[in-house]
């Protein structure tokens, strides 16, 4: 197995790293403590002529086609330097790639190169309801037809870059007597449609500099040309294109948790006590050893899921193991390398504290630990 990167993709991870070390690094701790939606705009226009928002996109509608690999090496990347930034770009690109995976292609031509560009700061992905979470076949969302047009009514919750989105992939129930998960389709609504509503704003733990909104939408009405793929058909291109995302939020985990023990290296190699360097006892080259061996881990996870999707082969028993593992070891890396820090790990001058609280959520957000657990389980018994 051949695991060097390509031209293109050292290309690409070195431009995001190089990126990420010169503007986002110096304004992560801005961004945390501001919230500047602003700011976050313009990182994100910058990272769109860099070709970061459609890196999985076809040329023809404005994307880098870079594929798979490159999208998780660029996360990483990006989110060493800001996770707001990077969660950001993730789920921007996971939205362009579910048009491209099923829009029509009169779709693909009106949104995709707008997503690419910057043309629209971001994309949002409507699946969440506060009844449907990890069971999001559950959701109560509603798009009834009616003659050239379908009316949306219902409500969906943490909902990423709502504020300035462009475009929203929106999921709902078309058949009310079909089977559970069976008559949910998927809709294309544009920012500005009237019934359309942005809730409040989240108070969250970490990745404060990334809105995560209520969404709401009241006689929401849409053209019928809105809907992507078929009628009724939607939930089985939420299902894969959630895989696809697991791919992003692993990487980005995977980014956070190396920041956090880079930083944390760096500094006991200077930090003096008991008259030498930290970084001459065992303990904490152990700790070091133990936390870099599980992130490497991670990458591999990674890199096998994103190389079997870029092949077109079946990945998500692949992509939650990847999810799974990358999350819950850089959780684990930020809180190492916060304790290597001591005291000075739990103040805000340094990153480590907004290291913590970033990693937090990516254990939980693209499916919990738990429902990637289930969805593994789920394969292995059906390999029996």
């Amino acid at each position: 197995m051949d695991l060097s990167l390509t031209e293109e993709q050292s290309l690409i991870r070195d431009t995001a790293r190089q990126f990420a070390e010169t503007e986002l690094m110096p304004v992560a701790a801005q961004l945390d403590q501001t919230s500047d939606a602003e700011l976050l705009q313009q990182q994100l226009r910058k990272l769109a002529e860099l070709g970061f928002m459609g890196i999985n996109i076809d040329a023809q509608y404005g994307g880098t086609e870079a594929g798979s690999v490159a999208f998780s090496l660029a996360i990483t990347e990006i989110a060493k330097g800001c996770a707001s930034t990077a969660v950001t770009t993730s789920v921007t690109n996971m939205v362009a790639e579910v048009i491209q995976a099923v829009g029509s292609q009169t779709q693909k031509q009106r949104y995709l190169p707008k997503l690419c560009s910057g043309e629209y700061a971001a994309g949002a992905f409507c699946l969440t309801e506060p009844a449907a979470g990890s069971d999001p076949a559950a959701m109560k969302t509603r798009a009834v037809r009616d003659g050239d047009s379908y009316v949306l009514d219902g409500g969906k919750i943490f909902i990423t870059s709502a504020e300035y989105a462009g475009v929203f992939v929106v999921w709902a129930v078309t058949d009310p007597a079909a089977a559970k998960g069976k008559g949910i389709s998927c809709f294309l609504v544009e920012a500005g449609t009237p019934g359309l509503i942005i809730g409040k704003r989240e108070e969250k733990m970490g990745q404060k500099a990334s809105a995560t909104n209520e969404v709401r939408f009241e006689n929401c009405r849409v053209p019928a040309e809105a809907l992507m793929g078929q009628e009724n058909q939607g939930f089985r291109i939420a299902a894969g294109e959630l895989a696809g995302g697991r791919i992003g939020i692993g990487s980005l985990a995977l980014g956070v948790g190396l920041a956090a023990i880079d930083y944390a290296r760096a500094y006991i190699a200077e930090r003096q006590q008991f008259g030498q360097s930290l970084i001459n006892f065992q303990g904490l080259q152990w700790m070091l050893a133990d936390t870099y061996t599980e992130l490497e881990a991670a990458r591999l996870l990674l890199m096998n899921a994103a190389c079997t999707k870029e092949r077109g082969e079946a990945f998500g028993s692949q992509a939650s193991m990847a999810k799974l593992f990358a999350s819950e070891a850089a959780n684990k890396a930020c809180y190492t390398a916060l304790q290597l820090l001591g005291g000075y790990g739990y103040i805000k001058e340094y990153p480590l504290e907004r290291n913590a609280r970033d990693v937090r959520i990516t254990s939980i957000y693209e499916g919990t630990s738990e429902v990637q657990r289930i969805i593994i389980a789920r394969e292995l018994m059906r390999g029996l």
